[in-house]
């Protein structure tokens, strides 16, 4: 007899399109913490967090409440119909969260979104209004949403197959990432190499009087972890001051305490220009936001950035009980603490399994080792992730891959995990690559 997971994939087949990705062989009837409850009453210890959405874990109580309570008195008039309180109180919170203005003479703004994707999409518009260009310079291995525009920033060309034509004026260069066993050289000397070839690309490709925004992710995050070099991302700063460039980061997945700070562009000394936010921003529901100085927001043209959802009551009360729940809890302490303990145990499991891992990489509790042939950096396990992925599984932990060749192992575990519930997740980890060793 199958089980009601089975059922439920069965029922999927038939009403849902085969393109939709299934990344864990796992089903959710309901959640609290780091634990979720499956179909069949099996209890699954969450190394995905929704991808990302769950750094206060799953139906956080005072979450909850915000969301009955908002629900019970307005759902929706949309936003600049009728205004309402909860949109500017979370506007006013993230602005102090995260200022992006230096100048006595200017201010931070923030306008909501329903999604990452969306947020991205919204900054594009932002840069190139407020700068009067066209062209926007991404990175190899970037994961920026799956809208047009964000697809077009998005590397990975398996989300991308037979979906063109894509947004013009968009420009690849690779990613900075530093690996002292394939670049034998100090770090500093590869970041001024790198930084010397965007400054080559405006010779030899787009000239930087036409760029409006370059957009980087501090950690990516589909891509594999893959962070960033601080010299790298400051001298980036530089650059894009000296050129009167927009420095779009996209904090979609690094942010809200999961580097162990409300943004991982804080570990760096910098701010952006414009900022890209959602997922754990409100604990699941349906909310990301653009933040900007108030210079280069009030600089675009009336009309151009809404919708209908953007902010929508419910949603921003989530919100606000989130971060506010969030500083209650200390998050960003916590992120520290779970990323010190899943570096040590990953790093343990580099020296168990060095023909297995090529390398461990990450910042906080946003953490990743990647699969490696012979442990060469250079040959990826192309089929490793999908094995250890269905390994946990079977094991009861909820696990996710990522990279281009979805070989790189990553850790979004709820911030709220126990020690206990990390360690046997860890240890569930740890004997599926003892299985693929044998």
């Amino acid at each position: 007899m199958p089980t009601k997971t089975e059922e439920l994939y069965e029922r999927r087949k038939r009403v849902l399109p085969i393109s939709m990705g299934i990344f864990t062989p796992t089903s959710a009837a309901s959640a609290k913490g780091a634990v979720v409850t499956d179909a069949d009453g099996r209890e699954l210890i969450d190394f995905g967090g929704g991808i990302g959405v769950l750094n206060a874990g799953h139906c956080p109580e005072p979450v909850v409440k915000a969301i009955q309570e908002q629900a019970a008195k307005l759902i929706h008039t949309c936003f600049p119909v009728s205004i309402y309180e909860p949109y500017l109180e979370l506007a006013e919170k993230l602005a102090e969260i995260f200022p992006h203005h230096e100048k006595n003479d200017d201010c931070t703004k923030v306008m909501m979104t329903n999604s990452g994707a969306e947020a991205v999409e919204n900054a594009i518009k932002v840069a190139r209004q407020a700068t009067g260009r066209q062209a926007v310079i991404c990175y190899s291995g970037a994961f920026h949403g799956r809208s047009m525009m964000a697809m077009s920033l998005t590397s990975k060309t398996a989300l991308k197959t037979a979906c063109g034509p894509f947004a013009p004026e968009v420009y690849r260069i690779p990613f900075p990432y530093y690996n002292p066993k394939i670049h034998p050289v100090p770090e500093d000397v590869f970041c001024t190499f790198h930084l010397n070839e965007l400054r080559k690309h405006f010779v030899t490709t787009v000239a930087a009087n036409n760029v409006a925004a370059i957009i980087i992710e501090p950690v990516q995050g589909e891509g594999g972890f893959n962070v960033v070099p601080k010299a790298y991302l400051q001298g980036l700063r530089e650059i894009c001051t000296e050129h009167g460039i927009m420095l779009i980061i996209d904090e979609v997945q690094s942010g809200f305490g999961r580097t162990g700070k409300w943004a991982a562009y804080e570990h760096y000394g910098v701010k952006p220009d414009i900022s890209t936010w959602a997922k754990s921003m409100g604990s699941g529901m349906p909310i990301g936001c653009v933040i900007a100085k108030g210079s280069v927001f009030d600089s675009i043209n009336p009309g151009t950035i809404g919708g209908t959802y953007l902010g929508n009551p419910v949603c921003c009360a989530a919100a606000l009980a989130t971060i506010k729940y969030m500083e209650e809890i200390n998050i960003n302490a916590l992120g520290e603490k779970i990323g010190g303990i899943v570096r040590t145990r990953f790093e343990e499991f580099q020296k168990k399994f060095p023909q297995l891992i090529g390398e461990v990489r990450g910042l906080g509790a946003m953490l990743a080792f990647e699969l490696s042939v012979g442990g060469d950096i250079l040959k990826p396990d192309v089929d490793g992730g999908k094995k250890l992925v269905n390994f946990a599984a079977e094991h009861g932990v909820i696990l996710l891959s990522a990279g281009v060749n979805s070989n790189v192992i990553r850790t979004l575990t709820p911030l709220v995990i126990t020690e206990e519930q990390l360690n046997k997740g860890l240890d569930v980890i740890e004997a599926g690559l003892k299985m693929m060793a044998d």
